[in-house]
């Protein structure tokens, strides 16, 4: 069961993600830009990092996951320094949560979540559903190119190819999160078709440079592009 999956590892998450530090988030935040007074809801948000720092700017913030687990410690973490923050235990692929409203966000963000989604074409949809006419859609993910290199796993399988999609569950020496829960690796074609197919129009594409720390620690995993984000628009 999806959901299971993400509520096995949700004290793995808490743990080893919460500062908002990384290349791709920073690009995520930059392409949104100012959030004060917008209503912003953040998709696959987990123990909501990103919808947390999405209040402190200023956003009219929700945060939606597939994980009952991961949301119940994203509640606690309201609960304990409150932000205004209404979390939502729902499947994105499903349809607009109930009580969310179709049409009314000014912004919809996804940060590295996309590719833990197994039904993309439903999560897009109700992206789509959800945004007002202008609005849009920030999103970062581990690049589909990204190669990999010694002791660090690639966006698809050691033993596969770029052009195989599919779920996959990485070695646990190269990403023990990934052995755990497995990814869904799709070509950068299909995302930019998916979105397309649902009137999301590009409207900004940014690939951040990993941090120069990260690249030293990792010999040779910088030779290509490790991040994308992108900003999409409704029409």
């Amino acid at each position: 069961m999806t959901e299971a999956r993400y509520d096995a590892v949700a004290d793995f998450y808490v743990a080893a993600f919460d500062a908002i530090d990384d290349p791709a988030s920073r690009a995520l935040l930059s392409l949104l830009g100012p959030p004060a007074g917008r209503r912003v809801a953040d998709v696959a948000c987990g123990h909501g990092r990103v919808t947390r720092e999405l209040a402190r700017r200023g956003a009219v913030g929700c945060g939606i996951d597939i994980s009952a687990v991961l949301i119940g410690k994203a509640i606690a973490a309201e609960r304990g320094v409150p932000l205004g923050i209404r979390y939502v235990h729902a499947d994105i692929a499903a349809a607009v949560p109930p009580g969310l409203g179709a049409g009314t966000f000014d912004a919809v963000t996804c940060d590295f979540g996309l590719s833990d989604i197994d039904d993309l074409d439903g999560a897009i949809a109700t992206v789509q559903a959800m945004l007002k006419p202008g609005g849009c859609f920030v999103f970062c993910i581990l690049h589909p190119c990204f190669a990999g290199a010694a002791e660090v796993s690639a966006a698809w399988p050691e033993d596969g190819r770029y052009y195989d999609e599919g779920r996959w569950h990485a070695d646990a020496r190269l990403s023990p999160l990934r052995r755990q829960v497995g990814a869904n690796h799709r070509m950068l074609s299909t995302y930019l078709n998916a979105l397309r197919g649902h009137e999301l129009r590009l409207d900004e594409f940014s690939e951040p440079a990993p941090d120069p720390r990260w690249s030293r620690n990792r010999p040779g995993a910088d030779r290509g592009p490790v991040y994308l984000a992108a900003r999409y628009i409704k029409a």
